[in-house]
């Protein structure tokens, strides 16, 4: 077993732990790589990938943050291309072409409250605790943070939130849009799976030109619009998509391959 321990299930599904218990699975140099090599070219080794779920080991924490001890004497150009590393390794989370959902077990703190918004879902348990409380050690969000939290529960809520380092529970979360559920505590996983499940029975590729067309409402160097025009043509010209089409005339299930 690894830092991160990968489980696949005959759903499709690969669960990713982070597996710091005693350390309440704080981000160090070796879990981002793992998350970096894992979404760059390590799903590739399975054949049908339907879905990822991250979570944390333990009962304490999801991720509690990251750990202060690798960067705390980095100097500005070492701090720069720490944050630029950690930067892509979400962007590839971000714009994975399968559903990845953050089961939050706990504490989701600076760099793991980051990495849970990374993920297109979040599920908390019921005794989970967000929050960014960088400001607390006189630095700010470095993985994304002061961007993702405005776009999911808007600004004034996340200034607030950025700027006094408060916490909050799981159904404020919830109240404010940063989770998508709560449940009770050990049930995440359970909540994310049957989510994947669902998901995994619709169109792949109308799945992943989903995800990619909703991230292009955040790239100010794409237009929005005409890209969810185009990659709709494309959806419509697949296989799949004529399939869909098939199998709804003819009031059957569609059998979706992908193509």
């Amino acid at each position: 077993m690894g830092i991160i321990s990968e489980t696949y299930n005959d759903s499709g599904i690969v669960i990713l732990t982070i597996e710091r218990p005693k350390a309440l699975n704080a981000i160090n140099r070796e879990v981002m790589q793992g998350f970096n090599h894992f979404f760059f070219e390590g799903y590739k080794k399975y054949e049908k990938l339907t879905g990822v779920i991250i979570t944390g080991s333990g009962r304490k924490a999801f991720v509690a943050g990251a750990d202060i001890k690798e960067f705390s004497n980095h100097n500005r150009e070492e701090a720069t291309k720490l944050s630029t590393y950690g930067h892509n390794t979400y962007f590839l989370i971000e714009r994975f072409h399968v559903p990845v959902i953050a089961a939050v077990n706990g504490f989701a703190l600076g760099g793991g409250c980051e990495l849970a918004m990374a993920c297109h879902m979040r599920i908390a348990g019921e005794h989970a605790r967000f929050g960014q409380p960088e400001v607390n050690l006189g630095v700010i969000p470095g993985y994304g943070g002061t961007q993702r939290l405005v776009q999911l529960i808007g600004k004034g809520k996340a200034i607030e939130l950025l700027l006094t380092a408060d916490m909050i529970d799981a159904k404020e979360a919830h109240r404010l849009g940063l989770a998508n559920h709560v449940v009770p505590s050990g049930m995440e996983v359970q909540m994310a799976e049957s989510i994947l499940k669902k998901i995994g029975t619709k169109g792949p590729i109308a799945v992943a030109k989903v995800i990619e067309t909703v991230n292009a409402h955040f790239d100010s160097q794409i237009h929005a619009f005409e890209k969810e025009q185009v990659e709709f043509g494309k959806s419509i010209d697949s296989e799949d998509g004529r399939e869909g089409a098939a199998a709804f005339i003819e009031k059957r299930r569609p059998v979706f391959k992908g193509k």
